[in-house]
């Protein structure tokens, strides 16, 4: 044998390796199938509370049996411009095994655990005793870009949905129910709330300007009469102490004034309420 063929030999035995290598990986896989997407397969479960909630995909279908009574909860994520809606088709048991009318709601919460309002859907339908079926749906507002700290506004990040019965029959709870709920979503490129923009400061500011009198910018304190129309002498003399002193508002002349009444007033109420003294007579002295 050549060193020539050798080197064939071994190249080809390298090559035969290499491709079972290959199909001893792949065959398995094409075995198995390809992965559905997330939007495509159903989700079966469901949370009982925030830490369990059970995450769900916008589009998602969701089927899941569950006992009347239950809490059940989902999660899922919004960002800004978008208006997500909950749809949610609770089959009942059997008409003959409810003695009564239930009242379902759908309720959804943000990363904050604040409760969101619902601005079309029928958020509490009540199914009587013989209806199969109850539907509930929830459209919340838009997702905003940013929001004060001290409102309630949707914000950008993980919603919970919670779908409970809030009213029916006692006999009636430990049922089987089968739930059906999907979550959607319409997208807008405006973030701002219902187009809004904020023209001037909602306060204004601590430390005024000087007032101008006329659009060229002119400042005249008094009028053609003489009198202070636009600015008081109070208001001059105290921008001038708080130029002088920065943060000297008028509570500290008030103040000031106030303690200078009260020491004249107990100067003088001491001076009318003490006794004079005795001064010894020509008798007293002999």
């Amino acid at each position: 044998m050549t060193r020539r063929t050798f080197r064939l030999t071994r190249a080809g035995l390298a090559v035969g390796t290499a491709g079972a290598a290959v199909l001893l990986v792949a065959t398995p896989a094409a075995a198995e199938g390809p992965t559905p997407a997330p939007a495509e397969a159903t989700l079966t479960k469901a949370g009982t509370s925030f830490l369990t909630a059970a995450a769900v995909h916008i589009d998602q279908p969701v089927r899941v049996s569950a006992a009347t009574g239950e809490y059940l909860y989902w999660s899922f994520p919004a960002q800004a411009g978008q208006t997500s809606s909950i749809a949610a088709t609770v089959t009942l048991a059997d008409a003959a095994a409810r003695s009564g009318a239930s009242t379902w709601t759908i309720d959804v919460f943000d990363g904050l655990r604040r409760r969101q309002p619902c601005t079309a859907g029928m958020q509490s339908p009540v199914g009587s005793a013989t209806d199969r079926q109850v539907r509930a749906g929830c459209a919340l507002r838009q997702v905003r870009a940013w929001a004060e700290p001290w409102s309630a506004d949707p914000l950008p990040g993980t919603y919970y949905v919670r779908l409970s019965v809030t009213d029916l029959p006692e006999q009636d709870l430990g049922l089987p129910v089968q739930v059906e709920l999907r979550v959607s979503v319409d997208i807008s490129d405006d973030t701002s709330p219902e187009g809004g923009r904020l023209e001037a400061p909602l306060t204004p500011t601590v430390r005024q300007g000087a007032v101008l009198t006329s659009a060229t910018g002119d400042t005249d304190p008094a009028d053609a009469t003489g009198q202070v129309s636009e600015q008081s002498w109070w208001d001059s003399v105290a921008g001038w102490f708080s130029d002088w002193l920065p943060g000297l508002t008028s509570r500290w002349f008030w103040t000031v004034a106030g303690g200078v009444l009260a020491a004249v007033g107990g100067v003088v109420g001491f001076g009318l309420t003490r006794r004079p003294r005795r001064r010894a007579g020509p008798a007293a002295a002999s």
